[in-house]
């Protein structure tokens, strides 16, 4: 029997900011090697859960534990050793204009691992590799790069160090459907080759549906279904139905201002 904690547990999570809410009592988990995609409109809350697991972010209320530890409030050197389990693609790629494509995939494991620069750029450019990009690339700078090679640059920086748990904010944001489709097999890919969780963020049904195991659905600050990828088309959620069919009209109102 697996006793086993989830890698991820959160529980009755809130976070506000001034007087809005944002977050309402989220409860999630995540199990050992799990890929979790949450879904949600633009401003449901998606980002702000993953900047509180992560400890970018401290909750007003709730509880985050990683691999049964409580890690909500932690400062120091406990915040440090849990932030080594964990390897980000951040929306936009977030790639270092004035370091080469080698020193950004690197750039952890020389500032937060204490490696030495040769043995860095090894490993670099092996974690380029697995991402289709040979060494010549590592030489360039990101300017230099179309938007689909950067994603695959922070990609390769994700998993340089070969954390535990992923996470992906909007993966194929600003990418054609080819080349979003190919970070979705990198993805898949770069998590089953680690036997890592992923914790996955987006808007886009269709990378949602290929890098998922769960997907849950994030709406006024909270998870209002969550199930079996191949169960989504028949989840019985009428706000679920909307967004993944990408209708205006529904329950989900958006605000806008009639001329």
């Amino acid at each position: 029997m697996n006793t086993k904690p989830p890698k991820i547990a959160v529980s009755g999570l809130y976070k506000s900011f001034g007087m809005k809410p944002v977050l309402c009592g989220i409860d999630l988990e995540i199990g050992q090697a799990e890929s979790v995609v949450v879904i949600g409109g633009s401003g449901s809350g998606k980002s702000v859960l993953i900047k509180n697991i992560m400890g970018l972010m401290r909750p007003d209320k709730g509880s985050i534990k990683i691999d049964g530890e409580e890690t909500a409030g932690m400062t120091g050197g406990q915040r440090e050793r849990v932030l080594r389990k964990f390897g980000m693609l951040f929306q936009g790629a977030a790639l270092f204009d004035s370091l080469k494509v080698w020193e950004n995939v690197a750039f952890g494991l020389i500032q937060g691992h204490g490696m030495d620069r040769a043995k860095a750029r090894e490993v670099a450019l092996e974690k380029l590799a697995t991402v289709g990009l040979g060494p010549e690339v590592g030489e360039l700078r990101p300017a230099e790069l179309s938007g689909g090679m950067q994603k695959r640059v922070a990609l390769a920086r994700a998993i340089a160090a070969e954390p535990e748990i992923l996470f992906f904010d909007e993966p194929t944001t600003g990418l054609d459907p080819i080349m979003g489709d190919v970070i979705n097999d990198l993805i898949i890919a770069s998590v089953r080759r680690l036997g890592a969780t992923a914790l996955s963020i987006t808007h886009d049904m269709a990378s949602a549906r290929k890098i998922s195991d769960r997907i849950a659905m994030i709406y006024a600050g909270r998870i209002i279904w969550a199930g079996r990828t191949a169960e989504i088309d028949r989840s019985g959620n009428e706000y679920v139905d909307q967004f993944i069919h990408g209708r205006a009209e529904g329950p989900i109102q958006m605000e806008v201002r009639r001329p």
